[in-house]
């Protein structure tokens, strides 16, 4: 239950910043969905997301972790796997 609060905490934090989450690509044959590359990034410690995009071969994102910095990600298509996470 608590999972589940807290996936659809993240969704309206994402959906409802005043960032807007745009797709300036679309996924794939066989990509992730964008809920599922949410829930990896929030497994990454992304607490708050300002963007999360398709581009190119890759999700692209960024936003807040935990220790309150900004950080840009990226995460291959097909299997969430974060490829890029820096500071921003």
């Amino acid at each position: 239950m608590y999972h589940k609060k807290m996936t659809a905490a993240l969704a309206i934090a994402v959906l409802g910043s005043t960032s807007a989450v745009a797709l300036a690509d679309e996924p794939g044959e066989g990509w992730i969905t964008f809920e599922q590359a949410m829930e990896k990034a929030k497994a990454a410690g992304y607490t708050e997301l300002h963007s999360l995009e398709v581009d190119d071969k890759s999700w692209e994102g960024k936003g807040l972790k935990a220790d309150g910095k900004k950080y840009e990600f990226q995460m291959e298509g097909t299997t969430g796997k974060i490829t890029v996470d820096e500071e921003d």
